[in-house]
């Protein structure tokens, strides 16, 4: 299975929600198309964006793969051991 945020080859992939959960059951809305992601990217994501602008600006695969926090953790991830755990920082 491949982490369509990374490219790495994962065993194991988690789901994550476009539009954050929290949002769509507030509006009591359908839930958001998912993507397919290793734990180390989504555990970034949600390091480095709170639900709010992940909701209304990175909605998309392609926004999140284009912004630029995530693109630099991007290159670096593809690079490291996909049987590894790795560690995941917030940004200041």
């Amino acid at each position: 299975m491949q982490c369509e945020l990374c490219d790495r080859e994962m065993k194991r992939l988690s789901v994550h929600h476009l539009i954050p959960r929290q949002q769509t059951k507030r509006k009591k809305a359908e839930p958001s198309p998912t993507i397919d992601i290793c734990s180390a990217c989504h555990r970034q994501i949600h390091a480095f964006f709170d639900n709010k602008r992940l909701a209304q600006e990175l909605n998309t695969i392609e926004k999140l793969k284009h912004e630029p926090q995530m693109q630099k953790f991007l290159l670096w991830v593809s690079k490291q051991n996909p049987d590894r755990r790795v560690q995941v920082h917030r940004q200041k």
